[in-house]
């Protein structure tokens, strides 16, 4: 992790680490190696909510101890008591709203001090509410679940990120109003580049298959 982290913000972009589970520990592991913000899957409450920006924060807002020699040099080599006292304003707390709990305590999640960003996975959302989404289409409460975290996070002042599986779709989200949204993942980007220009050097007419799950087919 460390070694990624350091290359990303070199090339002048910030590092985000997603974590697995929200455990403290992991938490500090990824903020020490310098990445800009954390992502965290699974939450279900204000208090688990509460958890992560304990863990993310240094005190008094937080719980994170102090000490590791690599951040620094994500933020352009600043000093040790720079990045302290820029840390707890300047890192992104981003949680994943995709469980029906989450669903259920968006506002209260979103009204949490110190979480940034509502962040929507749709496919886990969908299985969770019992409508996964098959062969790319999602259902209307799904559609209905993903527009009221939206408007929670906005409602609260925080902003809001989308799992986007094509360009297209990353487009029909920020026009709703999502502000972090992704574009495509390595493991479609990668095999539908070589599909298609392996196609083209054959002479074949691509046929495009459909996106029906998070990484392709």
């Amino acid at each position: 992790m460390h070694e990624v982290v350091a290359a990303i913000a070199a090339c002048g972009v910030s590092p985000i680490v997603r974590i697995p589970a929200n455990e403290g520990w992991m938490v500090k592991r990824a903020l020490d190696s310098g990445a800009h913000g954390v992502i965290v899957p699974l939450l279900r409450t204000a208090d688990d909510a509460q958890k992560l920006v304990s863990a993310a924060k240094f005190p008094p807002q937080g719980v994170r101890g102090f000490g590791s020699p690599f951040p620094m040099g994500s933020f352009g080599n600043e000093s040790a008591g720079e990045y302290l006292q820029q840390a707890n304003a300047s890192l992104l707390t981003i949680v994943q709203i995709e469980t029906r709990e989450a669903l259920e305590n968006v506002d209260a999640i979103a009204k949490v001090p110190g979480v940034d960003v509502l962040f929507v996975g749709p496919f886990d959302l969908g299985n969770n509410i019992g409508h996964p989404i098959l062969e790319g289409n999602m259902h209307e409460e799904l559609l209905t679940g993903i527009e009221s975290i939206r408007k929670a996070a906005n409602d609260n002042g925080k902003k809001t990120g989308f799992y986007a599986t094509s360009g297209e779709q990353a487009q029909t989200y920020a026009e709703q109003g999502f502000q972090m949204i992704s574009v495509a993942a390595d493991m479609i980007a990668i095999p539908s580049f070589f599909t298609s220009t392996l196609a083209a050097a054959r002479g074949q007419t691509e046929g495009g298959s459909k996106m029906t799950g998070p990484y392709g087919r």
